[in-house]
Protein backbone atom coordinates (compact mmCIF):
# COMPACT_ATOMS: atom_id res chain seq x y z
CA UNK A 1 0.00 0.00 0.00
CA UNK A 2 1.59 3.46 -1.30
CA UNK A 3 1.32 7.09 0.38
CA UNK A 4 0.00 8.44 -3.30
CA UNK A 5 -3.54 7.49 -2.58
CA UNK A 6 -3.66 9.52 0.88
CA UNK A 7 -5.13 12.97 1.57
CA UNK A 8 -2.50 14.52 3.32
CA UNK A 9 1.34 12.92 2.74
CA UNK A 10 3.00 11.30 5.31
CA UNK A 11 4.74 7.91 5.27
CA UNK A 12 2.15 5.07 5.81
CA UNK A 13 4.64 3.88 8.47
CA UNK A 14 4.01 6.32 10.64
CA UNK A 15 0.33 7.70 9.81
CA UNK A 16 -1.46 4.87 11.75
CA UNK A 17 0.98 5.20 14.75
CA UNK A 18 0.53 8.59 14.88
CA UNK A 19 -3.32 8.24 14.73
CA UNK A 20 -3.27 5.41 17.44
CA UNK A 21 -1.14 8.58 19.24
CA UNK A 22 -3.72 10.84 19.19
CA UNK A 23 -6.43 8.83 19.61
CA UNK A 24 -5.17 7.75 23.36
CA UNK A 25 -4.49 11.54 24.26
CA UNK A 26 -7.70 12.22 23.17
CA UNK A 27 -8.94 9.82 25.59
CA UNK A 28 -7.12 10.45 28.37
CA UNK A 29 -8.07 14.21 27.85
CA UNK A 30 -12.41 12.40 28.96
CA UNK A 31 -11.31 11.88 32.58
CA UNK A 32 -9.70 15.35 32.64
CA UNK A 33 -12.49 18.32 33.80
CA UNK A 34 -13.19 20.19 30.65
CA UNK A 35 -14.50 23.31 32.08
CA UNK A 36 -15.06 24.90 36.06
CA UNK A 37 -19.10 25.34 36.38
CA UNK A 38 -21.99 23.04 36.05
CA UNK A 39 -23.57 25.38 34.24
CA UNK A 40 -22.43 23.66 31.20
CA UNK A 41 -25.04 20.66 31.16
CA UNK A 42 -23.83 17.30 31.61
CA UNK A 43 -21.09 18.27 34.45
CA UNK A 44 -18.21 18.22 32.63
CA UNK A 45 -16.65 19.23 35.86
CA UNK A 46 -15.46 15.78 37.37
CA UNK A 47 -12.04 14.66 36.93
CA UNK A 48 -11.74 10.66 37.00
CA UNK A 49 -15.21 10.21 35.66
CA UNK A 50 -16.57 11.22 31.98
CA UNK A 51 -20.05 12.61 31.61
CA UNK A 52 -22.02 14.38 29.13
CA UNK A 53 -20.25 14.84 25.69
CA UNK A 54 -17.24 13.42 27.47
CA UNK A 55 -18.83 10.23 26.91
CA UNK A 56 -19.03 11.09 23.41
CA UNK A 57 -15.93 11.91 22.71
CA UNK A 58 -14.82 8.85 25.18
CA UNK A 59 -16.93 6.63 22.45
CA UNK A 60 -15.56 8.20 19.20
CA UNK A 61 -12.13 7.23 20.72
CA UNK A 62 -12.44 3.67 21.91
CA UNK A 63 -14.11 3.13 18.29
CA UNK A 64 -10.82 4.87 16.29
CA UNK A 65 -8.56 3.06 18.43
CA UNK A 66 -10.18 -0.41 17.78
CA UNK A 67 -10.01 -0.05 14.18
CA UNK A 68 -6.86 1.50 14.06
CA UNK A 69 -5.44 -1.38 15.93
CA UNK A 70 -7.21 -3.68 13.71
CA UNK A 71 -5.43 -2.20 11.01
CA UNK A 72 -2.45 -3.99 12.16
CA UNK A 73 -4.33 -7.47 11.49
CA UNK A 74 -4.54 -8.22 15.22
CA UNK A 75 -5.91 -11.72 16.34
CA UNK A 76 -9.48 -10.96 17.25
CA UNK A 77 -9.98 -7.34 15.45
CA UNK A 78 -9.52 -8.19 11.80
CA UNK A 79 -13.39 -9.27 11.75
CA UNK A 80 -14.32 -5.51 12.05
CA UNK A 81 -13.12 -4.34 9.23
CA UNK A 82 -13.91 -6.63 5.97
CA UNK A 83 -14.23 -3.96 3.99
CA UNK A 84 -11.41 -1.88 4.55
CA UNK A 85 -9.22 -0.48 7.24
CA UNK A 86 -8.08 2.97 6.57
CA UNK A 87 -11.33 4.73 5.34
CA UNK A 88 -13.27 3.66 8.86
CA UNK A 89 -10.63 5.28 10.87
CA UNK A 90 -10.60 8.37 9.03
CA UNK A 91 -13.94 9.12 9.04
CA UNK A 92 -14.24 8.00 13.39
CA UNK A 93 -11.13 10.07 13.76
CA UNK A 94 -13.07 12.83 12.04
CA UNK A 95 -16.04 12.33 14.23
CA UNK A 96 -13.97 12.37 17.28
CA UNK A 97 -12.56 15.60 16.40
CA UNK A 98 -16.01 17.16 15.45
CA UNK A 99 -17.95 16.28 18.70
CA UNK A 100 -14.79 17.20 21.18
CA UNK A 101 -14.31 20.40 18.82
CA UNK A 102 -18.13 20.93 19.10
CA UNK A 103 -18.00 20.61 22.91
CA UNK A 104 -15.62 23.07 23.06
CA UNK A 105 -16.91 25.79 21.19
CA UNK A 106 -20.28 25.35 22.57
CA UNK A 107 -18.39 25.52 26.37
CA UNK A 108 -16.85 29.16 25.12
CA UNK A 109 -19.80 30.18 23.36
CA UNK A 110 -22.57 29.24 26.60
CA UNK A 111 -19.68 30.42 29.14
CA UNK A 112 -18.14 33.64 27.29
CA UNK A 113 -14.69 32.27 26.21
CA UNK A 114 -12.01 29.86 26.22
CA UNK A 115 -11.34 30.69 29.30
CA UNK A 116 -13.76 28.86 30.56
CA UNK A 117 -12.23 25.74 29.09
CA UNK A 118 -9.89 23.50 31.72
CA UNK A 119 -6.76 21.22 30.76
CA UNK A 120 -9.11 18.24 29.90
CA UNK A 121 -10.93 19.84 26.91
CA UNK A 122 -7.37 20.88 25.14
CA UNK A 123 -5.98 17.70 25.40
CA UNK A 124 -8.78 16.33 23.89
CA UNK A 125 -9.22 18.40 21.12
CA UNK A 126 -4.98 18.23 20.46
CA UNK A 127 -5.33 14.69 20.68
CA UNK A 128 -8.75 14.11 18.36
CA UNK A 129 -7.32 16.90 16.06
CA UNK A 130 -4.18 14.94 15.82
CA UNK A 131 -5.37 12.05 15.29
CA UNK A 132 -7.90 13.05 12.36
CA UNK A 133 -4.61 14.48 10.69
CA UNK A 134 -2.53 11.46 10.77
CA UNK A 135 -5.76 9.53 9.46
CA UNK A 136 -6.33 11.58 6.54
CA UNK A 137 -2.26 10.31 6.14
CA UNK A 138 -3.87 6.76 5.69
CA UNK A 139 -3.68 5.46 2.43
CA UNK A 140 -7.27 5.03 0.48
CA UNK A 141 -8.37 1.26 0.73
CA UNK A 142 -8.10 0.49 -3.02
CA UNK A 143 -6.30 -1.75 -5.26
CA UNK A 144 -2.91 -0.12 -6.04
CA UNK A 145 -3.58 -1.16 -10.29
CA UNK A 146 -6.71 1.23 -10.37
CA UNK A 147 -6.29 4.65 -11.07
CA UNK A 148 -5.71 7.48 -8.52
CA UNK A 149 -8.57 9.45 -8.11
CA UNK A 150 -8.58 13.00 -6.93
CA UNK A 151 -8.40 14.39 -3.36
CA UNK A 152 -12.03 15.45 -3.10
CA UNK A 153 -13.21 12.26 -4.82
CA UNK A 154 -11.21 10.05 -2.26
CA UNK A 155 -12.88 11.95 0.72
CA UNK A 156 -16.40 11.58 -1.38
CA UNK A 157 -16.45 7.79 -1.64
CA UNK A 158 -15.03 7.50 1.95
CA UNK A 159 -18.54 8.89 2.31
CA UNK A 160 -20.63 7.78 -0.03
CA UNK A 161 -19.17 4.14 -1.87
CA UNK A 162 -20.94 1.11 -0.33
CA UNK A 163 -17.40 -1.34 0.15
CA UNK A 164 -17.14 -4.28 -0.65
CA UNK A 165 -17.49 -7.82 2.44
CA UNK A 166 -15.77 -10.72 2.79
CA UNK A 167 -18.02 -12.47 5.53
CA UNK A 168 -16.85 -15.60 6.43
CA UNK A 169 -19.30 -18.76 7.44
CA UNK A 170 -20.36 -18.61 11.18
CA UNK A 171 -22.84 -21.57 12.65
CA UNK A 172 -26.08 -20.67 12.99
CA UNK A 173 -26.02 -19.96 16.38
CA UNK A 174 -22.74 -17.96 16.28
CA UNK A 175 -25.19 -15.82 13.60
CA UNK A 176 -28.13 -15.46 15.33
CA UNK A 177 -25.89 -14.31 18.52
CA UNK A 178 -24.66 -11.76 16.27
CA UNK A 179 -28.24 -10.39 15.58
CA UNK A 180 -29.34 -10.62 19.17
CA UNK A 181 -26.35 -8.71 20.05
CA UNK A 182 -26.88 -6.05 17.72
CA UNK A 183 -30.77 -5.14 18.07
CA UNK A 184 -29.89 -4.98 21.63
CA UNK A 185 -26.99 -2.29 20.99
CA UNK A 186 -29.23 -0.41 18.79
CA UNK A 187 -31.54 -0.51 21.44
CA UNK A 188 -29.02 0.97 23.87
CA UNK A 189 -28.20 3.44 21.26
CA UNK A 190 -31.68 4.38 20.74
CA UNK A 191 -32.48 5.12 24.69
CA UNK A 192 -29.15 6.99 24.96
CA UNK A 193 -30.86 9.72 22.74
CA UNK A 194 -34.36 9.35 24.04
CA UNK A 195 -33.19 9.80 27.30
CA UNK A 196 -31.00 12.87 26.39
CA UNK A 197 -33.09 15.84 28.32
CA UNK A 198 -34.90 17.98 25.91
CA UNK A 199 -32.84 21.47 28.31
CA UNK A 200 -29.70 19.30 27.03
CA UNK A 201 -29.63 20.10 23.55
CA UNK A 202 -25.64 20.33 23.08
CA UNK A 203 -25.30 17.00 24.25
CA UNK A 204 -27.64 15.51 21.76
CA UNK A 205 -25.99 18.00 19.22
CA UNK A 206 -23.26 15.53 19.88
CA UNK A 207 -24.89 12.46 19.94
CA UNK A 208 -25.77 13.34 16.20
CA UNK A 209 -22.39 13.73 15.39
CA UNK A 210 -20.93 10.93 16.64
CA UNK A 211 -23.67 8.62 15.61
CA UNK A 212 -23.34 9.92 11.76
CA UNK A 213 -19.73 9.48 11.21
CA UNK A 214 -19.82 5.58 13.33
CA UNK A 215 -22.09 4.63 10.91
CA UNK A 216 -20.55 5.81 7.97
CA UNK A 217 -17.60 4.12 9.50
CA UNK A 218 -19.17 1.08 9.89
CA UNK A 219 -20.58 1.00 6.29
CA UNK A 220 -17.26 1.93 5.17
CA UNK A 221 -15.58 -1.59 6.84
CA UNK A 222 -18.27 -3.29 5.75
CA UNK A 223 -19.71 -4.19 8.77
CA UNK A 224 -23.47 -2.87 7.73
CA UNK A 225 -23.38 -5.11 4.62
CA UNK A 226 -21.99 -7.98 6.85
CA UNK A 227 -25.05 -7.66 9.43
CA UNK A 228 -27.18 -6.76 6.30
CA UNK A 229 -26.59 -10.54 5.14
CA UNK A 230 -27.31 -12.19 8.26
CA UNK A 231 -30.30 -10.35 8.80
CA UNK A 232 -31.38 -11.36 5.16
CA UNK A 233 -30.55 -14.73 5.86
CA UNK A 234 -32.45 -15.29 8.85
CA UNK A 235 -35.25 -12.72 8.06
CA UNK A 236 -37.55 -14.41 10.87
CA UNK A 237 -34.74 -13.97 13.58
CA UNK A 238 -34.30 -10.57 13.19
CA UNK A 239 -38.05 -9.65 12.82
CA UNK A 240 -38.29 -11.79 16.41
CA UNK A 241 -35.10 -9.65 17.62
CA UNK A 242 -36.48 -6.61 16.95
CA UNK A 243 -39.99 -7.05 18.46
CA UNK A 244 -38.23 -8.23 21.59
CA UNK A 245 -36.02 -5.06 21.67
CA UNK A 246 -38.76 -2.92 20.79
CA UNK A 247 -40.61 -4.52 23.70
CA UNK A 248 -37.91 -4.14 26.12
CA UNK A 249 -37.83 -0.65 25.97
CA UNK A 250 -40.55 0.81 28.44
CA UNK A 251 -38.50 -0.98 30.70
CA UNK A 252 -36.28 0.83 30.30
CA UNK A 253 -38.07 4.29 30.60
CA UNK A 254 -38.28 6.10 34.54
CA UNK A 255 -39.96 9.17 32.53
CA UNK A 256 -43.50 8.81 31.16
CA UNK A 257 -42.27 11.41 28.42
CA UNK A 258 -39.53 9.83 27.32
CA UNK A 259 -42.07 6.45 26.44
CA UNK A 260 -44.21 9.13 24.75
CA UNK A 261 -41.57 10.06 22.61
CA UNK A 262 -41.37 6.18 21.63
CA UNK A 263 -45.22 5.56 21.35
CA UNK A 264 -45.02 8.32 18.94
CA UNK A 265 -42.44 7.74 16.94
CA UNK A 266 -43.86 3.77 16.48
CA UNK A 267 -47.22 5.62 14.87
CA UNK A 268 -44.99 7.87 12.73
CA UNK A 269 -43.17 4.84 11.72
CA UNK A 270 -45.89 2.53 11.17
CA UNK A 271 -47.46 5.61 9.20
CA UNK A 272 -44.80 5.77 7.03
CA UNK A 273 -44.60 1.95 6.65
CA UNK A 274 -48.02 1.78 4.79
CA UNK A 275 -47.33 5.28 3.01
CA UNK A 276 -43.98 2.33 1.60
CA UNK A 277 -46.76 -0.01 0.53
CA UNK A 278 -47.94 2.94 -2.03
CA UNK A 279 -44.38 5.02 -2.61
CA UNK A 280 -42.15 2.22 -2.42
CA UNK A 281 -43.51 -1.00 -3.70
CA UNK A 282 -46.04 0.04 -6.33
CA UNK A 283 -44.13 3.93 -6.98
CA UNK A 284 -46.77 6.40 -6.72
CA UNK A 285 -46.23 9.66 -5.34
CA UNK A 286 -49.18 10.13 -2.60
CA UNK A 287 -48.73 13.86 -0.79
CA UNK A 288 -51.90 13.77 1.24
CA UNK A 289 -51.15 10.51 2.88
CA UNK A 290 -51.83 12.06 6.42
CA UNK A 291 -55.48 12.19 5.83
CA UNK A 292 -56.09 8.96 5.89
CA UNK A 293 -54.20 8.99 9.20
CA UNK A 294 -56.66 11.78 9.64
CA UNK A 295 -59.65 9.23 8.86
CA UNK A 296 -58.54 6.50 11.08
CA UNK A 297 -58.37 8.75 14.00
CA UNK A 298 -61.70 10.79 13.69
CA UNK A 299 -63.34 7.79 12.96
CA UNK A 300 -62.16 6.29 16.04
CA UNK A 301 -62.99 9.75 18.34
CA UNK A 302 -66.56 9.32 16.78
CA UNK A 303 -67.12 5.85 18.09
CA UNK A 304 -65.09 5.60 21.15
CA UNK A 305 -67.49 7.85 23.45
CA UNK A 306 -66.14 11.31 23.46
CA UNK A 307 -68.98 13.70 25.65
CA UNK A 308 -68.49 16.24 22.33
CA UNK A 309 -68.33 13.72 19.72
CA UNK A 310 -71.20 14.05 17.40
CA UNK A 311 -72.45 10.51 17.73
CA UNK A 312 -73.51 9.27 20.71
CA UNK A 313 -71.93 5.67 20.57
CA UNK A 314 -69.01 3.69 22.41
CA UNK A 315 -67.85 1.05 20.43
CA UNK A 316 -65.20 -1.68 21.96
CA UNK A 317 -62.02 -1.43 20.80
CA UNK A 318 -61.34 -3.93 18.07
CA UNK A 319 -64.73 -2.52 16.28
CA UNK A 320 -63.79 1.31 16.86
CA UNK A 321 -60.16 -0.22 15.02
CA UNK A 322 -61.87 -2.18 12.85
CA UNK A 323 -64.71 1.26 11.75
CA UNK A 324 -61.49 3.29 11.49
CA UNK A 325 -59.68 0.90 9.38
CA UNK A 326 -63.13 0.53 7.07
CA UNK A 327 -63.54 4.05 6.66
CA UNK A 328 -60.03 4.74 5.22
CA UNK A 329 -60.49 2.13 3.28
CA UNK A 330 -63.28 3.38 1.59
CA UNK A 331 -61.78 7.02 1.39
CA UNK A 332 -58.54 5.35 -0.25
CA UNK A 333 -61.05 3.36 -2.87
CA UNK A 334 -63.50 6.54 -3.65
CA UNK A 335 -60.10 9.05 -3.66
CA UNK A 336 -57.88 6.61 -5.85
CA UNK A 337 -60.28 5.13 -8.54
CA UNK A 338 -60.63 8.26 -10.43
CA UNK A 339 -57.43 9.48 -10.19
CA UNK A 340 -54.92 6.46 -10.38
CA UNK A 341 -54.98 6.65 -14.41
CA UNK A 342 -52.78 9.70 -13.87
CA UNK A 343 -49.42 9.04 -13.36
CA UNK A 344 -46.46 11.02 -11.82
CA UNK A 345 -46.75 14.81 -10.85
CA UNK A 346 -50.46 14.71 -11.94
CA UNK A 347 -51.20 12.35 -9.59
CA UNK A 348 -48.91 13.84 -6.72
CA UNK A 349 -51.12 17.36 -7.29
CA UNK A 350 -54.41 15.19 -7.03
CA UNK A 351 -53.57 13.03 -3.47
CA UNK A 352 -51.69 17.14 -2.64
CA UNK A 353 -55.30 18.62 -2.85
CA UNK A 354 -57.24 15.26 -1.41
CA UNK A 355 -55.04 16.11 1.85
CA UNK A 356 -56.01 19.75 1.47
CA UNK A 357 -59.53 18.60 1.53
CA UNK A 358 -60.22 16.42 4.10
CA UNK A 359 -57.95 19.06 6.65
CA UNK A 360 -60.73 21.70 5.70
CA UNK A 361 -63.50 19.66 5.61
CA UNK A 362 -63.32 18.34 9.09
CA UNK A 363 -62.46 22.20 10.15
CA UNK A 364 -66.06 23.21 8.63
CA UNK A 365 -68.28 20.50 10.11
CA UNK A 366 -68.87 22.45 13.10
CA UNK A 367 -72.89 23.17 12.40
CA UNK A 368 -72.22 26.82 10.93
CA UNK A 369 -70.11 26.24 8.43
CA UNK A 370 -71.70 22.42 7.34
CA UNK A 371 -73.04 20.00 9.75
CA UNK A 372 -71.82 19.33 13.61
CA UNK A 373 -70.12 16.58 12.95
CA UNK A 374 -66.42 17.41 13.82
CA UNK A 375 -66.57 20.27 16.39
CA UNK A 376 -65.02 22.50 13.64
CA UNK A 377 -61.24 24.06 14.47
CA UNK A 378 -61.84 22.45 18.55
CA UNK A 379 -61.11 19.31 17.33
CA UNK A 380 -62.93 16.52 19.49
CA UNK A 381 -61.43 16.64 23.13
CA UNK A 382 -61.46 14.26 26.10
CA UNK A 383 -61.47 10.88 24.15
CA UNK A 384 -61.59 8.29 26.70
CA UNK A 385 -58.96 5.93 27.72
CA UNK A 386 -59.06 2.42 26.46
CA UNK A 387 -59.91 -0.52 28.85
CA UNK A 388 -58.87 -4.10 27.56
CA UNK A 389 -59.49 -6.84 29.34
CA UNK A 390 -59.45 -5.18 32.72
CA UNK A 391 -56.74 -3.14 31.83
CA UNK A 392 -57.08 0.95 31.90
CA UNK A 393 -54.34 1.94 30.08
CA UNK A 394 -55.09 5.68 31.40
CA UNK A 395 -53.52 4.16 34.85
CA UNK A 396 -49.91 3.24 35.62
CA UNK A 397 -48.84 -0.71 36.34
CA UNK A 398 -46.42 -2.39 37.81
CA UNK A 399 -44.91 -5.72 36.30
CA UNK A 400 -42.77 -6.74 39.03
CA UNK A 401 -39.79 -3.93 39.75
CA UNK A 402 -40.87 -2.15 36.50
CA UNK A 403 -43.65 0.71 36.26
CA UNK A 404 -45.72 0.85 33.62
CA UNK A 405 -47.15 4.66 32.54
CA UNK A 406 -50.17 5.86 30.32
CA UNK A 407 -47.48 6.16 27.65
CA UNK A 408 -45.59 2.86 27.83
CA UNK A 409 -49.38 1.12 28.36
CA UNK A 410 -50.04 2.86 24.54
CA UNK A 411 -47.05 1.85 23.25
CA UNK A 412 -46.85 -1.58 23.55
CA UNK A 413 -50.56 -1.48 22.15
CA UNK A 414 -49.37 0.30 19.45
CA UNK A 415 -46.20 -1.95 18.94
CA UNK A 416 -49.24 -4.90 18.37
CA UNK A 417 -50.46 -2.60 15.69
CA UNK A 418 -46.92 -2.55 14.15
CA UNK A 419 -46.28 -5.67 14.22
CA UNK A 420 -49.29 -6.82 12.18
CA UNK A 421 -48.87 -4.08 9.80
CA UNK A 422 -45.06 -5.62 9.76
CA UNK A 423 -46.55 -8.40 8.67
CA UNK A 424 -48.99 -7.21 6.36
CA UNK A 425 -46.10 -5.20 4.40
CA UNK A 426 -43.67 -8.08 4.76
CA UNK A 427 -46.16 -10.66 2.44
CA UNK A 428 -47.72 -8.30 0.31
CA UNK A 429 -44.25 -7.23 -0.65
CA UNK A 430 -43.09 -10.98 -1.44
CA UNK A 431 -46.52 -12.53 -3.44
CA UNK A 432 -46.91 -11.63 -6.78
CA UNK A 433 -48.82 -8.38 -5.45
CA UNK A 434 -45.87 -7.20 -4.52
CA UNK A 435 -43.55 -8.67 -7.04
CA UNK A 436 -46.03 -6.75 -9.96
CA UNK A 437 -45.92 -3.29 -7.95
CA UNK A 438 -42.32 -3.35 -8.39
CA UNK A 439 -42.72 -4.28 -12.11
CA UNK A 440 -45.47 -0.94 -11.96
CA UNK A 441 -42.88 1.45 -10.44
CA UNK A 442 -40.08 0.76 -12.37
CA UNK A 443 -42.01 0.65 -16.33
CA UNK A 444 -45.98 0.62 -15.46
CA UNK A 445 -46.11 0.40 -19.90
CA UNK A 446 -43.63 -2.55 -19.85
CA UNK A 447 -45.59 -3.95 -17.14
CA UNK A 448 -48.98 -3.38 -18.66
CA UNK A 449 -47.29 -5.14 -22.06
CA UNK A 450 -46.99 -8.15 -20.09
CA UNK A 451 -50.30 -8.65 -18.98
CA UNK A 452 -50.22 -6.92 -16.01
CA UNK A 453 -53.60 -4.72 -14.86
CA UNK A 454 -51.70 -2.04 -13.63
CA UNK A 455 -54.53 -0.13 -12.73
CA UNK A 456 -55.96 -2.49 -10.24
CA UNK A 457 -53.16 -2.94 -8.71
CA UNK A 458 -52.26 0.61 -8.21
CA UNK A 459 -56.11 0.57 -6.71
CA UNK A 460 -55.34 -2.46 -4.46
CA UNK A 461 -52.06 -0.52 -3.24
CA UNK A 462 -53.66 2.92 -2.61
CA UNK A 463 -56.45 1.06 -0.37
CA UNK A 464 -54.17 -1.22 1.41
CA UNK A 465 -51.99 1.97 2.39
CA UNK A 466 -55.30 4.02 3.47
CA UNK A 467 -56.10 1.12 5.36
CA UNK A 468 -52.87 0.93 6.93
CA UNK A 469 -52.74 4.33 8.22
CA UNK A 470 -56.49 4.46 9.23
CA UNK A 471 -54.88 1.34 11.81
CA UNK A 472 -52.58 3.43 13.20
CA UNK A 473 -55.09 6.62 13.79
CA UNK A 474 -57.16 4.65 15.65
CA UNK A 475 -54.55 4.50 18.47
CA UNK A 476 -53.32 7.81 17.83
CA UNK A 477 -56.51 9.29 18.74
CA UNK A 478 -56.42 7.51 22.36
CA UNK A 479 -52.97 8.21 22.91
CA UNK A 480 -53.03 12.64 22.08
CA UNK A 481 -56.91 12.77 23.81
CA UNK A 482 -57.75 14.87 20.87
CA UNK A 483 -58.11 15.24 16.92
CA UNK A 484 -57.59 18.53 15.34
CA UNK A 485 -57.59 19.39 11.99
CA UNK A 486 -53.98 20.95 12.40
CA UNK A 487 -52.74 17.58 12.90
CA UNK A 488 -53.26 17.04 9.65
CA UNK A 489 -51.82 18.89 7.41
CA UNK A 490 -49.46 19.00 4.23
CA UNK A 491 -45.85 20.71 6.12
CA UNK A 492 -45.97 21.37 9.71
CA UNK A 493 -43.34 21.31 12.29
CA UNK A 494 -44.95 18.69 14.79
CA UNK A 495 -44.82 15.29 12.44
CA UNK A 496 -46.67 12.97 11.35
CA UNK A 497 -47.39 15.33 8.38
CA UNK A 498 -47.47 13.98 4.90
CA UNK A 499 -44.20 15.94 3.78
CA UNK A 500 -42.18 14.18 6.84
CA UNK A 501 -43.96 10.90 6.51
CA UNK A 502 -42.74 11.22 2.33
CA UNK A 503 -39.59 11.87 3.79
CA UNK A 504 -39.04 9.54 6.24
CA UNK A 505 -39.80 6.95 3.53
CA UNK A 506 -37.36 8.36 0.96
CA UNK A 507 -34.35 8.75 4.23
CA UNK A 508 -35.23 5.32 5.36
CA UNK A 509 -35.13 3.88 1.74
CA UNK A 510 -38.04 2.94 -0.25
CA UNK A 511 -39.05 -0.10 -0.65
CA UNK A 512 -37.76 -1.36 2.44
CA UNK A 513 -38.91 -2.70 5.74
CA UNK A 514 -36.99 -1.32 7.85
CA UNK A 515 -36.29 1.82 6.08
CA UNK A 516 -38.88 4.09 7.38
CA UNK A 517 -38.35 2.99 11.12
CA UNK A 518 -34.88 4.53 10.76
CA UNK A 519 -37.11 7.89 8.64
CA UNK A 520 -39.37 8.04 11.40
CA UNK A 521 -37.08 7.73 14.48
CA UNK A 522 -34.70 10.35 13.14
CA UNK A 523 -37.31 12.94 11.84
CA UNK A 524 -39.54 12.65 15.00
CA UNK A 525 -36.50 12.80 17.91
CA UNK A 526 -34.65 15.48 16.37
CA UNK A 527 -37.41 17.91 16.15
CA UNK A 528 -38.11 17.18 19.62
CA UNK A 529 -34.86 17.21 21.46
CA UNK A 530 -33.89 20.23 19.36
CA UNK A 531 -36.76 22.40 20.03
CA UNK A 532 -35.07 25.47 20.06
CA UNK A 533 -34.39 25.25 16.24
CA UNK A 534 -38.21 24.84 15.57
CA UNK A 535 -38.51 28.26 13.63
CA UNK A 536 -35.77 26.64 11.39
CA UNK A 537 -37.65 23.66 10.84
CA UNK A 538 -38.13 23.14 7.55
CA UNK A 539 -34.84 25.55 6.45
CA UNK A 540 -32.68 22.54 7.58
CA UNK A 541 -35.08 19.80 6.26
CA UNK A 542 -34.75 20.94 2.95
CA UNK A 543 -30.71 21.04 3.16
CA UNK A 544 -30.60 17.62 5.19
CA UNK A 545 -32.61 16.21 2.02
CA UNK A 546 -30.32 17.88 -0.25
CA UNK A 547 -27.14 16.34 1.43
CA UNK A 548 -29.06 13.40 1.38
CA UNK A 549 -29.97 13.02 -2.07
CA UNK A 550 -26.37 14.17 -2.67
CA UNK A 551 -24.36 11.22 -0.88
CA UNK A 552 -26.60 8.69 -0.35
CA UNK A 553 -29.79 8.83 -2.55
CA UNK A 554 -30.53 5.25 -1.76
CA UNK A 555 -31.10 5.90 1.79
CA UNK A 556 -29.84 4.72 5.23
CA UNK A 557 -31.21 1.52 4.33
CA UNK A 558 -31.25 0.38 0.78
CA UNK A 559 -31.89 -3.07 -0.54
CA UNK A 560 -29.56 -4.27 -3.74
CA UNK A 561 -31.36 -2.93 -6.23
CA UNK A 562 -31.21 1.07 -5.13
CA UNK A 563 -27.84 0.37 -4.61
CA UNK A 564 -26.85 -0.93 -7.78
CA UNK A 565 -29.10 2.33 -9.49
CA UNK A 566 -27.21 4.52 -8.14
CA UNK A 567 -24.20 3.36 -7.92
CA UNK A 568 -23.37 1.55 -11.01
CA UNK A 569 -20.36 3.46 -11.22
CA UNK A 570 -18.38 2.63 -8.34
CA UNK A 571 -16.30 -0.38 -7.79
CA UNK A 572 -18.61 -3.66 -7.62
CA UNK A 573 -20.03 -4.38 -4.67
CA UNK A 574 -20.82 -7.91 -2.67
CA UNK A 575 -24.65 -6.76 -2.03
CA UNK A 576 -26.48 -9.39 -0.10
CA UNK A 577 -29.45 -11.28 -2.17
CA UNK A 578 -32.51 -10.21 -0.92
CA UNK A 579 -34.55 -13.77 0.01
CA UNK A 580 -37.40 -12.46 -3.09
CA UNK A 581 -35.78 -10.91 -5.66
CA UNK A 582 -37.38 -12.41 -8.72
CA UNK A 583 -37.60 -9.25 -9.92
CA UNK A 584 -36.89 -9.98 -13.96
CA UNK A 585 -38.82 -10.84 -16.97
CA UNK A 586 -40.15 -13.92 -15.67
CA UNK A 587 -40.72 -12.78 -12.05
CA UNK A 588 -42.76 -9.78 -13.67
CA UNK A 589 -44.53 -12.60 -15.77
CA UNK A 590 -45.46 -14.70 -12.59
CA UNK A 591 -46.75 -11.49 -11.40
CA UNK A 592 -49.20 -10.81 -14.34
CA UNK A 593 -50.24 -14.34 -14.38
Amino acid sequence: MTTQNALIPLPAPIARPATIAGTAIALAGTFLAWTWTTDFPGDLTVTGYPGGLQILTLTGAVLTLVFALSGYGIRGLRWLTPGGTNSPVRLLALGTLGTTGYTMGAIAYELGGVVNLEPGAWVSGIGALLAAIAALALPDDQPQDEPQPGLWKQFRNSLTAPAPTRARTLPAWGEILIIAGVFGIALYIFTYGVDIPTEESEQFIGFLITAAFAFTALTRAGLISRITALTTKHRNVALTAALVAALCFPFTQDAAEYTLIGANILIFATVALGLNVVVGLAGLLDLGYVAFLGVGAYTAALVSGAPLAAIGVHFPFWAAVLTGAAVSLVFGVLIGAPTLRLRGDYLAIVTLGFGEIFRVTVNNLNGNSGPDLTNGSQGIPSIPDLNLFGIDFGLSHDIGPFTLSRPANYYLLMLVVTAVVVLVFRRSGESRIGRAWVAIREDETAATAMGINAFRLKLLAFALGATLAGLAGTVQAHVNYTVTPEQYQFAGSVPPNSAFLLAAVILGGMGTLSGPFVGAALLYLIPAKLQFMQDYQLFLFGIALILLMRFRPEGLVADRRKQLEFHENDDPVDVPEPRQSEETGAGIAKAGA
